[in-house]
């Protein structure tokens, strides 16, 4: 079930979530060749957007996120809290994801 926004700057991830955006495959090889979009497949690399304080600890202390804004990252193919803003999508993820 997705969530809509009207704007991505209004949501703030808590605790230990991240908020990334999915890069966009390219549609064109290095040597130039236009690739049709039915051979371009989603790729498994996103850019964190936000990131939340983290998560506390038994003792009540924050445990530091593991990636910070604007870092390159792997996500898997499937889970994540979907985000439609508009027709962009966006995911939220846990940091341990």
């Amino acid at each position: 079930m997705a969530t809509t926004l009207r704007s991505i700057k209004s949501l703030v991830p808590l605790l230990d979530r991240v908020l990334v955006q999915r890069v966009k495959a390219e549609a064109k090889t290095a040597s130039g060749l236009f690739l049709p979009e039915s051979s371009v497949k989603e790729l498994n690399e996103a850019k964190v957007l936000a990131v939340g304080p983290g998560a506390l600890d038994k003792d009540g202390k924050r445990v530091p996120m593991g990636v910070n804004q604007g870092d390159r990252v792997l996500i898997p193919q499937y889970g994540g809290a979907p985000v439609k803003v508009g027709e962009d999508e966006y995911h939220l993820f846990r940091d341990s994801e």
